[in-house]
């Protein structure tokens, strides 16, 4: 078995004990994503759309550090804090994965780490 890790750089991470993305054997798995930018501040506060595009932004990243992409994308996981919010987030994720169409569900939750963070998404690629 071959694996590797890449980290996004956030405190989360150490704090925590995970990493972003995890290659093993040709499957990428992404660990839970937020809407956070470059500097580790939430995008688009009280916007399920504007968060969920960037969540899939970050989705992305971590795929491509580790060799894959969007196409490679098999399976998603949405958890959101307000089940009502689920167009502007399917109108997202389908923008995001319009032809490649993954597996996926999406869970309303009581809440996420932090207060304003309106969605998380995990991701599985296969990039055999």
């Amino acid at each position: 078995m071959t694996r590797e890790n890449y980290s996004s750089g956030t405190s989360w991470e150490s704090k925590v004990g995970y990493a972003r993305a995890v290659r093993s054997d040709g499957i990428i798995y992404v660990s839970g994503t937020t809407a956070t930018d470059d500097d580790g501040q939430l995008v688009g506060v009280g916007d399920a759309y504007a968060q969920t595009i960037q969540t899939l932004k970050n989705v992305e990243t971590a795929l491509q550090q580790l060799g894959g992409s969007i196409e490679d994308v098999v399976r998603t996981r949405m958890y959101v804090t307000d089940i009502s919010d689920w167009e502007e987030v399917g109108r997202a994720h389908g923008e995001y994965f319009e032809s490649v169409r993954p597996a996926t569900s999406m869970i309303e939750v009581s809440r996420l780490i932090h207060p304003d963070m309106l969605i998380e998404i995990e991701a599985t690629a296969d990039i055999n």
